[in-house]
């Protein structure tokens, strides 16, 4: 027999087509492409523009899937309930507390970073009153409204956009045109001057999809904010067809212009690129502009992560899997005691990484370390997608019918991401800078359906 679930109370539908794009956007694009490109391009090179292109690929037909899906039922933390549904309730389950895990790890840093950023300006602020005021800021733009939630993440988003645009505009003009170069183009010949073009070889190449696959992570915040968004069916279709592909502009853009403009064996020397790119054009105030923007993307991480994980906490509060006080609504239509325990573990993790960092005066390699252990949770909404929309498929054959966004080349599609997602796993575990954090998200996978399987053991499921 099925489990009885309570089911959770109606969000309100207060955000636009727009925010929810911007959301899904700004939630990409955030401090992967910031801080952890200069990894990818030493493993790998220049390149590192394919590996970025070839996971773009494994993305789009992961968001294909998970739009066919929402087409038809858009509901809130959508991905977690096809899975339960699909495929099983412990895949559901696991995609729950993996959303919860990565997002208040990668909160725990974003904030960390954040700090970091303001000493920049103020270079004596304490870092744990500005951390403390960070989170506080945040918890109240969440627990407002979905509304406010967006509308704070708009421009978050908006701030990341435009400067990622001024930054490929004024690059290319500076390898095509010579601007800020006295008028000498720098051409292309930095792509492959310098030890060819696959510079780490089949292992560098697939090394560097680690990183990437972190840095897009969050683009499945689309499937969450659905629940929240007015004609979902209409604002579905438009973001899933554009998000990504100014994704993949962002991003492929960018690393272009940093590969082209220095040989990527220097990159290391040169501090920022982001900075440097302005600096080399003229543009003298560049380290104050990005470090700016750098906040902005700390502070949207955060942000976005409070938001989707309160979610998830909220839905698993009615599923009885987590307290039922996770599952209240606040006057405002949003969970508020969730958003709440989703910031206390922000907190908690931001002090215990400031005691940590009072002993040890490698706080940027922590910083590391605790980012890139949410890779494989984060990864988990991705396999539990693909392998619902299998199942989804078989059990709607009348819907799919006459469904207007079908992923392409079903199955075939779907069964290449799949399998390219378990490779770069597998990549992971076998280079050294990543193995240590992989090992950490099994841990907290296996414990997570260890405690499941004891919660619910002699109970049967359809």
């Amino acid at each position: 027999m099925k489990r009885k679930v309570n089911e959770a109370p109606k969000l309100q539908r207060s955000m636009t087509a727009g925010q929810m794009e911007m959301i899904s956007l700004g939630g990409a694009i955030g401090v992967g492409l910031f801080m952890g490109s200069s990894s990818t391009i030493k493993w790998t090179g220049p390149s590192v523009l394919l590996a970025y292109m070839f996971v773009g690929l494994i993305l789009y037909i992961v968001m294909r899937a998970l739009g066919e899906m929402i087409y038809v039922n858009p509901g809130t933390g959508s991905f977690a309930d096809y899975a339960t549904e699909y495929v099983h309730p412990l895949a559901g389950y696991l995609a729950k507390w993996a959303n919860v895990f990565e997002y208040i790890v990668v909160g725990m840093s974003e904030v960390v970073a954040a700090t970091e950023y303001l000493k920049y300006w103020w270079p004596h602020i304490n870092a744990f009153i500005s951390g403390l005021i960070i989170i506080g800021f945040l918890l109240a733009a969440n627990l407002a409204s979905a509304k406010a939630y967006g509308s704070l993440e708009f421009w978050f988003a908006m701030i990341k956009v435009l400067t990622i645009i001024a930054m490929i505009l004024l690059g290319l003009g500076l390898i095509f045109f010579g601007w800020g170069n006295g008028g000498h183009p720098i051409g292309l010949s930095n792509l492959w001057s310098h030890g060819g073009f696959f510079t780490g070889g089949f292992s560098g190449f697939f090394f560097s999809m680690s990183i990437i696959v972190g840095s897009y992570q969050g683009i499945e915040l689309l499937g969450i904010s659905a629940g929240e968004v007015a004609n979902p069916q209409q604002a579905i279709i438009k973001s899933v067809k554009s998000v990504l592909f100014r994704i993949l502009i962002f991003y492929v853009g960018a690393i272009f212009v940093i590969v082209t403009i220095y040989p990527w064996n220097q990159l290391s020397s040169l501090g920022s690129p982001f900075v440097s790119t302005f600096a080399k054009v003229g543009i003298t105030a560049a380290a104050s502009v990005i470090n700016f923007v750098v906040l902005t993307a700390a502070l949207s991480g955060a942000n976005s992560g409070i938001y989707s994980s309160s979610r998830m906490l909220f839905k698993l509060a009615h599923e009885g899997d987590a307290p039922k006080g996770f599952g209240r609504l606040s006057k405002r239509v949003v969970p508020d005691v969730a958003i709440l325990g989703i910031s206390g573990g922000i907190l908690l993790g931001f002090i215990v990484d400031t005691l940590a960092s009072t002993y040890s005066k490698s706080t940027s390699n922590l910083f590391v370390v605790v980012f890139s252990s949410s890779v494989l949770p984060g990864m988990v909404p991705w396999f539990v997608i693909l392998l619902a929309e299998l199942r989804f498929r078989q059990s709607n054959p009348k819907v799919m019918a006459d469904h207007p966004f079908k992923l392409p080349l079903y199955p075939f599609s779907n069964y290449f991401a799949f399998a390219m997602l378990w490779v770069i796993v597998a990549f992971m575990f076998v280079n050294p800078d990543t193995r240590v954090s992989v090992f950490v998200g099994a841990f907290v996978l296996i414990l997570a359906t260890v405690v499941y399987l004891v919660r619910h053991r002699g109970e049967k499921f359809d």
